[in-house]
């Protein structure tokens, strides 16, 4: 009789062993189809940045335009020398960095207070920043466009940087990881006679990497593919702006070459995308560590 009882219960475990491999090939199916969907224009643009002109063929022929006849490096060779482009490089990477730092710095001091500091009106302070998130940033160019210019920043790199640094993201990220820290450290430096200063710098920041890193990964690709801010700060500095905004002059220069333009638009996505190929490891690692 067990025997016989037992029975039905095979063919039900293949069922749902069925069932759940079914499940997991959707799934790889899904994500391969999201995988190709975000990948596929890097590869166009770089199957034609690859492709040698002077063999013939037509961008717009789909899909043998994915599977150049000839390839060359002579478009990105063309680029490099006709455009100056470790100038724009330069500039970027300037831009880039100082709005990394700067973000990182004024979201720290403004977030902890925030988040530790018990004064009248601290909730409604913190509401009003976060409610600028829903607020287009065009909102504000005509405003920071006149302070800058009343401050002599206009045409200068420090003047792409500064309207953007106090930025309410940052501020948030900082604040919620800074929310975080047991209230029982703070207190036990306090005792020690550790200043405010001293406890933001030796506690609270070792211990909001992770945020920090996620918050300067964001704020780095932002600002390296930001055009319209930097396109207006530096409209009277042209030879100071960035690759961003100096990649579409490509389009004049050689005279609507798209062999060139793609070359020139890798030159402008491969930083970044190196940067952050290096730094995600150091990502997931730092954040795996602050969920446990």
């Amino acid at each position: 009789m067990s025997a016989i009882t037992q029975a039905p219960a095979v063919p039900a475990r293949r069922r749902r062993g069925s069932a759940r491999a079914v499940r997991t090939t959707l799934r790889y199916v899904v994500l391969v189809a999201v995988l190709l969907f975000a990948v596929f224009p890097f590869l166009w643009t770089l199957a034609i940045a690859l492709t040698d002109k002077t063999a013939g063929g037509s961008i717009y022929d789909f899909p043998a335009s994915l599977f150049p006849h000839a390839l060359t490096l002579n478009n990105f060779v063309q680029v490099y020398q006709t455009f100056d482009l470790g100038r724009y490089v330069w500039n970027s990477v300037s831009i880039t960095g100082m709005t990394v730092v700067g973000t990182l710095v004024v979201s720290a001091l403004a977030a902890y207070p925030l988040a530790r500091f018990r004064f009248p009106g601290r909730n409604v302070i913190f509401g009003v920043i976060v409610a600028t998130l829903v607020l287009p940033s065009e909102t504000t160019f005509i405003v920071n466009t006149l302070t800058l210019k009343h401050l002599g920043l206009l045409a200068t790199h420090l003047g792409v940087v500064v309207p953007t640094i106090a930025g309410a993201f940052g501020i948030f990220v900082m604040r919620q990881a800074f929310l975080t820290v047991p209230a029982a450290l703070l207190e036990a430096a306090r005792l020690d006679g550790a200043g405010e200063l001293t406890i933001l710098t030796r506690i609270m920041l070792p211990l909001t990497r992770p945020s920090q890193a996620a918050l300067a990964i964001f704020t780095l690709v932002g600002t390296w593919n930001a055009y319209f801010w930097p396109m207006l700060v530096l409209s009277a500095a042209p030879e100071k702006v960035p690759l961003s905004v100096a990649v579409l002059k490509l389009k004049g220069q050689f005279n609507y070459d798209p062999f060139n333009i793609a070359a020139g638009s890798l030159f402008m996505m491969l930083p970044v995308l190196i940067v952050f190929l290096a730094a995600q490891r150091f990502f997931l690692n730092n954040t795996a560590g602050a969920v446990k």
